[in-house]
């Protein structure tokens, strides 16, 4: 695996495959009892410019399962945006910890991190890219499905960071991917370029239920992510009819699955009922960022043999 992870294209087949085996050995042996201390006396930092539930509490919880250490930093903790350049806080906080989770708005900041720095630098979410999260949603397809060839992904709303790492994610694992988003509102230039490559196993449209036609798994997001609150009016006139509900489900296969990144707006991107009908599958995907996180931890601050 690479020395870091920036975005899902830092990784080929062969490597999520690796991340997800291990993230379900992990996974046994939590539920098991079983110790599992593969990152004794390593510290974690985590950078927050943008503030989680979940990416803290399940990095924190991960490195504590794992035996290390994980360092909370607030923006109000660092000198990043207040003078000093982020490569002088890479290179010192290379030499104090293992390893640096950084949730912040700019791609950039994450890439130089990574480039200034020599320690692993793993994305927590960037305006981009959602790396952490999409391992996760893969890890849940494959224990609900089986296996990715021969399926049918279809993501409704926003091209966001969700957008373009599960594109990605997705067509890099096997999947046909269908994304049904207004115009204007496209995944990043750099991600249509990439799903290119894929030919006729990638395909976006406005229409919605063209896109939920067959589909095996439909996940959705906010219309509004932190950040565009400023914007929801005009994006919820945007996203009208670009929600996950009844009518859509009926479009998919008979047993679809629906996955959504949470928080959840009901009965904007989804509505209440289909919502609380996959609940057990939400819920199960909210968890095995827990487990994903860790084996991403083990697979750059770990043994080489791990």
């Amino acid at each position: 695996m690479t020395k870091h992870l920036l975005k899902m294209a830092d990784l080929n087949q062969e490597e999520i495959i690796d991340i997800l085996n291990l993230a379900d050995q992990l996974k046994y042996d939590q539920k098991h009892g079983i110790p599992h201390h593969l990152l004794e006396g390593k510290t974690l930092g985590m950078i927050f410019q943008k503030a989680s539930t979940r990416t803290r509490v399940s990095f924190e919880t991960g490195m504590y399962q794992l035996g290390g250490l994980a360092q909370f930093l607030s923006s109000r903790d660092l000198q990043i945006g207040r003078g000093e350049p982020v490569q002088d806080t890479a290179r010192v906080l290379s030499r104090y910890l293992n390893g640096i989770m950084i949730r912040t708005f700019e791609q950039k900041e994450v890439e130089d991190l990574a480039g200034f720095g020599c320690i692993p630098i793993i994305n927590g979410l960037t305006d981009y890219a959602h790396p952490c999260q999409v391992l996760a949603d893969l890890m849940t397809i494959r224990e609900y499905k089986g296996a990715f060839e021969g399926l049918n992904f279809c993501y409704i709303g926003d091209g966001n960071n969700m957008a373009n790492s599960l594109i990605v994610g997705a067509l890099t694992v096997g999947m046909q991917v269908s994304i049904a988003c207004p115009e204007g509102y496209h995944p990043h230039p750099t991600v249509m370029e990439f799903a290119k490559k894929y030919g006729s196993n990638f395909r976006i449209s406005d229409n919605v239920e063209e896109m939920a036609a067959n589909a095996d798994v439909l996940e959705t997001d906010v219309w509004a992510s932190m950040g565009q609150e400023g914007e929801a009016v005009e994006r919820r006139k945007a996203f009208a009819g670009f929600q996950i509900n009844d009518k859509v489900l009926a479009a998919a296969r008979p047993g679809a699955m629906v996955l959504h990144c949470l928080p959840a707006h009901r009965e904007e991107e989804i509505t209440t009922k289909v919502f609380e009908a996959h609940a057990n599958e939400i819920f199960d995907e909210a968890e095995n960022r827990l487990h994903a996180q860790k084996a991403v931890l083990v697979k750059l601050m770990g043994p080489e043999e791990v």
